[in-house]
């Protein structure tokens, strides 16, 4: 009872907001698409919240959807609370509060992310009133801009914080070499490094020109892959497909590319004696003084890896 007690208190809004949209929308696709996040994170979801609670809500069947019984009592449990929770930020907004202005934020591509999510919708609850730009940049350009004064918030992929600048670490993102179905290596487990290293590479063309600052770069050359570049694009949607397509292998976040491991166009190649990944950072310049409507993301991100820290994961 004492173990269950404390997986309750620990219990995530986020999930249960997102399995409350699941309940509603009858099945992890639609919910994703209303939530605008890809399904493997709308399923990641669910399965830790089964696991917090201890119980299974869906039923697993391709054929149809279905809550279980202990699914139908959460997904009303869920509906009291989030109208709780409405209520309370209603009757906590202070009355005048009229912050306004606007939220530019600069940030890299494909990055899935609970608190990032969270961070947004809490500020916008708040300050309705502030308006929102979000600009998808390499993290060599976030940082340029950020040192440049030309942006105030940039989040950003960093293998080390930035001299100069303040960087809060928000969580660490997974990455994986990856090669096309039409590759040799498809399927294979026991691929040694010594074939790695000398197979065509795919690259972020930021990665082959910028000053190192691209994890995928540092990575690479940790690992000793790269050498032979066969192909390269400043888009990561055009290096996925370049690398669906055979052309070469290269190293992804796997968040961006789940879905299409899940349907069999990419395969993860483990590396020997490598475990691949990159640190996710807020940045800002602490010479240049932030908005009211940049501190209250600033203000959200802390309050919340503060009081949900299964967040920055």
């Amino acid at each position: 009872m004492a173990r269950q007690a404390r997986r309750l208190d620990q219990l995530n809004l986020n999930l249960l907001r997102t399995f409350s949209v699941i309940a509603e929308e009858q099945g992890l696709t639609r919910a994703a698409e209303r939530l605008s996040i890809r399904q493997p994170s709308v399923t990641l979801a669910l399965q830790r919240l089964e696991e917090q609670l201890g119980c299974q809500l869906v039923h697993r069947d391709s054929r149809r959807f279905a809550l279980t019984a202990a699914g139908q009592r959460v997904y009303l449990e869920c509906q009291d609370i989030l109208r709780s929770l409405g209520r309370i930020e209603e009757a906590t907004r202070e009355v005048g509060d009229e912050t306004g202005g606007e939220i530019r934020l600069l940030i890299v591509s494909n990055l899935s992310s609970p608190l990032i999510d969270e961070a947004i919708r809490l500020v916008h609850s708040r300050h309705p009133a502030i308006s929102w730009t979000i600009e998808v940049e390499t993290s060599h350009t976030i940082v340029r801009q950020v040192q440049q004064e030309r942006a105030g918030l940039g989040i950003c992929l960093l293998t080390r914080p930035v001299v100069n600048l303040d960087c809060r670490l928000l969580f660490r993102e997974a990455f994986s070499v990856l090669c096309g179905a039409e590759h040799p290596f498809y399927g294979r487990h026991d691929v040694p490094i010594s074939e790695l290293q000398q197979e065509a590479f795919v690259a972020f063309t930021c990665a082959t020109e910028g000053p190192g600052l691209e994890p995928m770069a540092v990575l690479s050359e940790g690992a000793g892959l790269g050498s032979r570049v066969a192909a390269s694009s400043p888009n990561l949607e055009e290096v996925r497909r370049l690398i669906i397509l055979g052309v070469g292998i290269g190293i992804l976040p796997l968040t961006a590319v789940s879905a299409e491991i899940e349907r069999g166009l990419l395969w993860s190649l483990a590396v020997p004696d490598q475990a691949l990944g990159a640190d996710v950072f807020l940045v800002t310049n602490p010479d240049v003084g932030l908005s009211a409507a940049e501190q209250q993301f600033v203000a959200a991100i802390e309050e919340l890896t503060t009081l949900y820290p299964e967040l920055a994961v």
